[in-house]
């Protein structure tokens, strides 16, 4: 098998999601940081990799692949057994709702070069915080309510689905802009749950930053 390569910002949720992934597949892979603050996925050579400028790229089977909720599919239907997306298309439906709840209505807004845009349109120190405070607060509260009281120790059933793989990353993200997120039972005892678990520890920013 060719050699498996990582081009990553230990920050970035996106990547941090892919992490999680390869880890919970036991796939050995190198990682290539891509400091984002530096520009580093604004060069040529970056941009000639994923003309996007995005992280994370998965380099895999001869294959370069980009954006990660598409990545971690790819890896879902390498390893089927892995259980990233269940068998049932009904269930499957269910977990990418979940997944993309995260990854297409809070992760958007609250990226990068979103907010570095947003501060160039206001005098207000506090406009990125108060930005980032709102907008994850009140997606991971619409996140809450699609998860339920549905049973199981995850957000679909009793092991990670890759609607986890995007939660846990979120709730980093709102506690370190300090989110008010006491209140979100299932999301708290979900994301302590995954915290256990050796495959989301080695993949935790604090574990993998430069």
């Amino acid at each position: 098998m060719n050699e498996v390569v990582l081009y990553d910002y230990w920050r970035s949720s996106a990547s941090y999601r892919v992490r999680i992934a390869l880890n919970l597949l036991k796939i050995d892979y190198r990682a290539v940081p891509v400091n984002l603050l530096e520009g580093a996925h604004k060069t040529p050579d970056y941009l000639a990799l994923n003309p996007q400028g995005l992280v994370p790229t998965l380099v895999i089977d001869g294959k370069i692949l980009t954006q990660s909720l598409a990545i971690i599919e790819y890896l879902a239907e390498l390893r089927p057994e892995c259980g990233l997306l269940p068998g049932d298309s009904a269930d499957r439906q269910h977990v990418r709702a979940l997944a993309y709840a995260v990854a297409m209505d809070i992760h958007p807004i609250c990226n990068l070069h979103v907010v570095s845009h947003l501060m160039t349109l206001t005098e207000k120190a506090d406009a990125r915080e108060e930005w980032m405070k709102h907008f994850i607060a009140a997606g991971l509260g619409q996140l809450e309510a699609m998860i339920g009281e549905a049973g199981g120790a995850f957000s679909f059933g009793d092991a990670p689905t890759m609607a986890d793989l995007c939660l846990v990353p979120q709730v980093y993200n709102a506690r370190r802009w300090g989110a008010d997120i006491t209140h979100f039972k299932r999301i708290i005892d979900i994301d302590a749950r995954c915290a256990e678990l050796p495959a989301f520890q080695a993949a935790h920013p604090d574990r993998v930053k430069p």
